[in-house]
């Protein structure tokens, strides 16, 4: 009767706390993008004049002077004009970027009128691609769902929320020439805590997860304003960070926040990952073994870790190389020298994103193992908790 109770006033526990996070959460966002958009730059809008159609028959198709030019009729989706079939006009050249793909009946397409011409004359501006991304997202979800059932549902609940944190908060905090170090730190602290709370909820687990992820970004956030010093990286690695440098904002943009920002919100996820591997593997191991000691379960999850940290790493690296590939293969193509290639700032930021996620990761594992063997408590089994 007494372990009944217990276990009913944990439930109302669990119950209570989700309902505070949830809260707590949606308080987050809100107060959270009130306070990012101080500042929030005034950007003139271009006038939208595109509509989505879905290609119907191709009227002709012809190659003149090293153009195609495609005409086919199509049948408005959306908007005022739903229903109405217009003329729209494709036209791809082997040296023009980007070379889009020939239509063929059935295609959802993005058509825009061209100002400069008298009347309306649609043009072809893009395939219609988001809906076969949201098909995806929705497999993924029912995929997450099947297999991890009410934590899944939560998992899907903390990945919206750290969407929203990011790009409804951190976003437009950056846009708003506001402190990029202080925003990325606050934002990575939320989804720490959020993310923990939602999936395994208000207990020693998810302290001692949470409090060795935060450590692991702590010093990945350190290192890289450390090497960013050292390297005297100017943050000017790629055209868009050359027009951030024209955004009309109330102090200029810190490209070098920009990279830091990158580097731990990138790294925040395979952190976090494998603080949850050794803490929930730990806890598993004093609740079946109560009487294990601490300096065994230490040594147990620098074992786990071993394992797990050369899987990680090799994530983060692939991403990064892979994220850089295109750039790369390019510089390559040119002939540019190992040395030249290896010194470049672009190439060094993608380095040190790579080493300094990887290095976060590895102190992450002593650091929350450690935690585990101070807050687990050595008990026999029935009294663990």
């Amino acid at each position: 009767m007494v372990k009944r109770k217990k276990k009913l006033d944990g439930k109302i526990k669990n119950i209570i706390i989700y309902i505070i996070t949830v809260i707590i959460s949606v308080a987050y966002i809100l107060v959270g993008r009130e306070i990012a958009l101080e500042g929030y730059p005034e950007m003139e809008k271009a006038a939208s004049d595109e509509l989505v159609v879905q290609v119907d028959k191709i009227i002709s198709d012809d190659t003149e002077e090293g153009a195609r030019q495609i005409v086919f009729e199509a049948v408005v989706l959306h908007g005022e004009m739903q229903d109405e079939t217009i003329t729209v006009n494709q036209t791809i050249r082997d040296n023009y970027y980007p070379a889009l793909e020939p239509v063929g009946a059935g295609d959802k397409v993005l058509v825009y009128a061209n100002a400069y011409t008298e009347g309306t004359d649609w043009n072809m501006l893009e395939y219609v691609r988001s809906h076969w991304i949201g098909y995806l997202a929705l497999a993924f979800a029912a995929a997450v769902i099947l297999f991890g059932r009410l934590k899944g549902i939560n998992t899907l609940i903390s990945l919206a929320f750290t969407c929203l944190a990011v790009f409804a908060v951190f976003i437009p905090a950056v846009l708003s020439g506001q402190n990029i170090y202080i925003w990325a730190m606050v934002t990575c602290v939320y989804v720490i805590l959020m993310t923990m709370l939602f999936i395994s909820g208000a207990n020693k687990k998810s302290f001692a997860a949470g409090a060795g992820c935060f450590c692991g970004v702590a010093i990945a956030g350190l290192l890289t304003i450390l090497m960013s010093w050292v390297l005297k990286l100017t943050g000017m690695v790629n055209e868009e960070t050359l027009y951030l440098q024209l955004v009309q904002t109330a102090t200029s943009i810190d490209l070098r926040g920009i990279i830091f920002a990158a580097i731990i919100i990138g790294a925040l996820g395979a952190i976090m990952d494998v603080a949850m591997d050794i803490a929930s593997s730990l806890y598993e191991l004093r609740r079946n073994v109560p009487d294990i000691s601490g300096a065994k379960l230490i040594g147990s999850g620098f074992n786990i870790g071993r394992d797990v940290m050369g899987t990680m790493a090799n994530t983060l690296v692939l991403a990064y190389i892979g994220s850089g590939l295109s750039t790369t293969l390019l510089l390559v193509a040119y002939n540019i020298s190992f040395v030249e290639l290896m010194n470049m700032e672009l190439i060094v930021v993608e380095l040190l994103q790579a080493l300094v996620g990887s290095i976060g990761i590895l102190l992450c594992i002593p650091m929350t193992a450690f935690i585990c063997a101070a807050i687990y408590p050595q008990r026999k089994q029935d009294a663990f908790a």
